[in-house]
């Protein structure tokens, strides 16, 4: 364990880039009222920008009803790295997807040990990693470091030799880190935040690592025979839920920070509630379903089974808009509607200035890097870009189509300084700038 924390600490030295862990109050947008972040899956920028199946989505770019970033990365694979570096600006230590250690007051979190908590698919990972359960995130210490090529822990041999993490060229070097997201930050300032999960159970987060709404790992299925867990289409996921990882939520260190700022999309408190009856928070973290995020299951219907070329591993997976699976796209755009309309129509909306965001996390595998016969690695076009799009209820007019380079961690940095907060983690990096192209006021 010391041996790979002084491994991070030497790189984040070597780098010149450990940044401080709580930095000053970003500027360069107007204070925000309210903010929705609605979080997509696994697939790239070119993958749905002018996607026939992704009509509604594409309908709004085209009108410039919301303004969009082409320039936007993911900051490295799999999901849950991305979740977490949204909503606190650090992967924590942890670069995989593993479910949380419920309640577990007997381990270290990765940030003290200086041990990621990786995948490593590929078997060969360069430093000591944990792949087991991931402890409640707390304290501060050093995050993982994400190089600009993985080639050991999100990969899959023979197909999948090489992987661009974020551009193919960037890499974010481990640095001091608070073990804290934007909640923390929003409960402190008396502000309130939700975490909305689709299909989540209405007896709420608490141990659910998975769930169809109905049944989860929690369930007895003695009585439910032949049913098994097999049986249940995993469609909430706790690795798309980064604030059920920390140790503040788990046990509610206070009522503004407990698992109950994290509920469904239906129920009396869920997010159609909330909507319609204006009471929603200044942020909402919303996560559709795995069956309706993009996102696919492999025992789900037709429109929620996985992109053939990925789930063959090896087939059509190469940043463009072949071998996706046509109804997976399209449930996923129909649910974006669904989400922006509800939005839009709720009392919220009209009153203040308010933003929706919509962004995915990750590319997934399209943004496979190339291994040519020199030995290097370079990556193909794509690398780990994403669509994200920004509609607000202050601006005069959209349309704006910005090529700056902006990352995960440039959304918190944006929306922390939409509530005048402090800069967490990484989007205290002097590289990371705020998004006022696309938050700011438009014409006049």
């Amino acid at each position: 364990m010391k041996t790979a924390a002084l491994a991070l600490l030497a790189a984040a030295a070597l780098s010149g880039h450990a940044t401080a862990a709580d930095g000053p109050g970003p500027k360069g947008i107007a204070r925000l009222d309210h903010v929705f972040v609605i979080v997509m899956e696994n697939h790239g920028y070119v993958q749905i920008v002018n996607n026939p199946n992704e009509a509604y989505l594409n309908q709004l770019i085209s009108s410039k009803a919301v303004n969009v970033a082409t320039g936007y990365y993911a900051v490295g694979h799999p999901s849950l790295t991305n979740y977490l570096e949204i909503v606190g600006g650090s992967n924590f230590g942890v670069r995989s997807d593993n479910a949380p250690a419920w309640h577990v007051s007997t381990c270290q979190p990765n940030l003290a040990t200086g041990m990621p908590n990786a995948d490593n698919a590929g078997g060969n990972a360069p430093i000591a990693v944990e792949t087991g359960s991931v402890c409640p995130i707390a304290g501060s210490g050093m995050d993982a470091a994400t190089e600009a090529i993985d080639n050991w822990n999100e990969v899959f041999l023979p197909y999948f030799a090489y992987l661009a993490d974020i551009d193919g060229i960037k890499s974010v070097a481990a640095a001091p880190t608070l073990g804290k997201t934007i909640a923390d930050q929003l409960a402190a300032a008396g502000l309130s935040w939700k975490s909305y999960q689709e299909d989540l159970p209405l007896t709420g987060a608490d141990g659910v690592n998975y769930s169809n709404g109905t049944a989860s790992n929690l369930t007895n299925f003695a009585t439910l025979a032949p049913l098994t867990s097999g049986s249940v289409v995993q469609a909430y996921a706790a690795k798309h839920n980064p604030f059920v990882y920390f140790k503040s939520v788990q046990e509610g260190d206070s009522a503004a920070l407990g698992l109950g700022n994290i509920v469904g999309f239906d129920g009396a408190k869920g997010l159609y509630a909330d909507l319609a009856a204006g009471t929603v928070p200044s942020f909402a973290f919303v996560a559709p379903s795995q069956c309706n995020d993009q996102h696919g299951r492999g025992n789900g219907d037709a429109f929620c089974a996985f992109d053939p070329g990925l789930s063959n591993l090896g087939g059509t997976t190469n940043g463009t808009q072949v071998g996706l699976n046509p109804g997976l796209i399209a449930q996923g755009d129909a649910t974006i509607q669904s989400l922006v309309t509800a939005i839009k129509a709720s009392p919220v909306w009209h009153e203040g200035r308010n933003a929706i965001v919509i962004v995915w996390d990750e590319n997934d595998y399209s943004g496979l890097a190339a291994l040519p016969a020199s030995g290097s690695p370079f990556p193909l076009q794509n690398t780990n870009n994403v669509l994200l799009t920004v509609e607000t209820s202050y601006r005069s007019g959209h349309g704006v189509s910005s090529s700056h380079y902006y990352n995960h961690f440039s959304l918190l940095k944006t929306i922390e300084a939409g509530f005048e907060l402090p800069c967490l983690n990484h989007a205290c990096d002097h590289d990371v700038k705020v998004m006022a192209d696309l938050f700011g006021e438009g014409q006049e």
